[in-house]
C-alpha cells in the first residue's frame, strides 16, 4: 500500500507513517450524513480511513445544499438516498478506501450490527435519543465515539473513550423534553458552525484511528461562530459519580428498548419518519404500480432506493403530502408534524 498520497499528513510528527498506517487500517461508522456527517466523511476519506461505513435514512433535498457539503443538484434530481449519494462521491475522492453507503434508520434492533467492527463511530445524527443509543452500544462494546451537534451559529462536541472518559449520559443525564431543544427548523443553521464541528470530530476520530489517545480532547468543546467565542468544559468530575445507569451500573436501557412500530419528526423540516414494527421488505415498483391505479396519487417516481410520491392530506384545504418510502417499509412523510397524520398516510397508501 502506498502512502504518497497521505505525505502531507504523516509529516505531522503526532501522526507520522505509524499513524497513518494505522489510519488505513481503521474503519470509520459516521451515523448521520447531514451538514456534520457530510463534512467528516470527506475529511475521513481524504484521510486514508481504510474503511468508511455511512448511515443515514433520509434522501437529499434541495434545502440540504447550503451546507450538506457531499452533495449537489444532480443528486437532488435523481432522487439519491445520502448514504447513496456520499459513497458515490468519496469513492471518486478516494478509489484506494472502502467506502459502505448503508440507507437505514438506526434503531435497537440493528445499531450493533451497523457499528460492529468500528474503530470509532462519529455521532452526525440529530437527536438526542439516537445519540443515547449510540452512547448505549459503544459503551458495550468498547468502542469510542465522538458526539456533535449544530444548530443556529453554535455547536458542541465531545469524544468519548469507554473506560477512560466519562460517558454521554455521565453528562447529559436524559434526552430534553420534546419542543425544549432547538431545531435547526425553528433556528435555522450556519453551514460554517456545523463544518467546524464535522471537522472537528473528523480530527478527534482520526487521533483515535492513528492510536494517539495522549492528543484526545478530554473536554466539551462548545462554540459560537457568530460572536467568535469557543468554551472547552471540564467534564472530568462527571465520570466520578457511580449513579450512571451505562458506563458504571451497565443498564443499557436505550439499546434494550422496544424495537416496534415508531413514528419520529425529523428535525430540519416539517416531516415525520414512519417506521413498520420488526423487519419488512416492499417491492418498490410493485408498490409504485398499484398506486399508479390509484385516485388522488401524482408524482410518483420510483427508483431501486425509494419510491416517492404526493398524495391528499384529507381535510379541507387541499393540502397533499409528499410520502417516500424506502426498501426497509420505512417512509418518510413530508408536509406535517403530526405523528398520527404521518401513520394515517402510511396504512393508507403503503398498507403495514
Amino acid at each position: 500500500m502506498s502512502l504518497e498520497r497521505y505525505n502531507r499528513q504523516i509529516l505531522l510528527a503526532f501522526i507520522g507513517e505509524e499513524g497513518q498506517r494505522r489510519i488505513c487500517q481503521s474503519t470509520v461508522v459516521v451515523a448521520g450524513c447531514g451538514a456534520l456527517g457530510s463534512t467528516a466523511a470527506n475529511v475521513l476519506a481524504r484521510a486514508g480511513v481504510g474503511c468508511l461505513r455511512i448511515v443515514d435514512r433520509d434522501f437529499v433535498e434541495e434545502v440540504n445544499l447550503q451546507r450538506q457539503t457531499l452533495f449537489d443538484e444532480q443528486d437532488v434530481r435523481e432522487c439519491l438516498p445520502k448514504a447513496v449519494a456520499a459513497e458515490r462521491r468519496l469513492s471518486r475522492i478516494n478509489s484506494t478506501i472502502r467506502i459502505e453507503g448503508r440507507i437505514a434508520d438506526i434503531n435497537p434492533s440493528n445499531v450493533e450490527q451497523l457499528i460492529a467492527g468500528a474503530t470509532v463511530v462519529v455521532d452526525a445524527t440529530d437527536n438526542f435519543e439516537t445519540r443515547f443509543l449510540l452512547n448505549d452500544a459503544c459503551v458495550k462494546h468498547s468502542i469510542p465515539w465522538v458526539y456533535g451537534g449544530a444548530v443556529g451559529a453554535t455547536g458542541m462536541s465531545l469524544t468519548i473513550v469507554p473506560g477512560r472518559t466519562p460517558c454521554l449520559r455521565c453528562v447529559f443525564e436524559g434526552a430534553p423534553p420534546p419542543g425544549s431543544a432547538p431545531t435547526c427548523e425553528i433556528m435555522g443553521i450556519l453551514a460554517g458552525a456545523a463544518g467546524i464541528i464535522g471537522n472537528w470530530q473528523a480530527t478527534e476520530a482520526l487521533k483515535l484511528c492513528a492510536g494517539r489517545l495522549d492528543g484526545v480532547s478530554r473536554r466539551l468543546f462548545s462554540l459560537d461562530l457568530w460572536t467568535g467565542e469557543a468554551r472547552n468544559f471540564n467534564v472530568e468530575r462527571a465520570r466520578e459519580s457511580a449513579a450512571c445507569p451505562c458506563c458504571k451500573q451497565r443498564r443499557f436501557e436505550f439499546l434494550e428498548a422496544s424495537a416496534a412500530a415508531g413514528a419520529t419528526v425529523l428535525c430540519g423540516r416539517s416531516a415525520v419518519q414512519v417506521r413498520p414494527p420488526g423487519s419488512a421488505r416492499v417491492e418498490l415498483r410493485a408498490l409504485a404500480k398499484a398506486l399508479g391505479a390509484t385516485g388522488g396519487v401524482e408524482g410518483i417516481l420510483c427508483n431501486e432506493y425509494l419510491l416517492r410520491f404526493s398524495a391528499p392530506a384529507g381535510g379541507a384545504g387541499g393540502r397533499r403530502l409528499e410520502v417516500t418510502v424506502f426498501a426497509d417499509g420505512r417512509a418518510i412523510v413530508k408536509g406535517t408534524g403530526e405523528l398520527a397524520a404521518a401513520r394515517a398516510a402510511y396504512a393508507k397508501y403503503v398498507g403495514m
